[in-house]
């Protein structure tokens, strides 16, 4: 018959115990990198709008089509939610996202988030002030107003993270009236 050690036999010392959780410490922030750093795995978008806002809608679709995972939180005031978040107002859009620590306000482009996570500066988030047309989620037929993705650094200064030329439509044609038959 096989005999096992009692408890009282097989004592850790402080040394092997601190050396047992340091182990298991470092595989366990091994397990948690490995799953973060999966390809095609995209971090939740957590999203917070008011509940009649379609552009919002729209955005949360946008991400969706880049492969963003997105939770949609509908709030009666979203000011005091960017201000709570801690978004300076100055940046305020219609809309406030947080995703992996960083905010996002406003229309800001898939793109430009990608960028954002892959590259992980020291700031707070990225911003598009105000709604500007043709941003995703404010399209309108073709045409997009110029307007630029702000990074927003922890002290509330920006700097130009990506910028967007404005886009005219083409213009239609008239139509022209058939010729006379001969």
């Amino acid at each position: 018959m096989t005999r096992f050690p009692s408890h009282d036999t097989v004592t850790a010392t402080p040394s092997a115990r601190r050396t047992f959780l340091a182990t298991l410490a470092g595989a366990l922030a091994s397990f948690a990198l490995a799953a973060q750093a999966t390809p095609g795995a995209s971090p939740v978008v957590e999203v917070f709008k008011n509940p009649s806002c379609g552009c919002c809608g729209a955005w949360v679709e946008h991400l969706q089509a880049a492969g963003f995972k997105v939770q949609v939180n509908e709030v009666p005031d979203t000011a005091a939610t960017r201000r709570q978040l801690g978004m300076p107002e100055k940046f305020g859009s219609c809309h406030t996202a947080r995703v992996a620590g960083y905010l996002l306000e406003g229309h800001v482009p898939a793109q430009d988030v990608k960028r954002l996570l892959a590259s992980r500066p020291q700031a707070l988030g990225l911003a598009v002030p105000g709604m500007p047309v043709g941003s995703p989620g404010m399209e309108d037929g073709g045409r997009r107003d110029a307007y630029q993705v702000l990074l927003i650094d922890r002290s509330g200064q920006a700097r130009v993270f990506a910028s967007y030329p404005a886009v005219k439509p083409a213009t239609p044609r008239p139509a022209t009236a058939p010729g006379p038959r001969s």
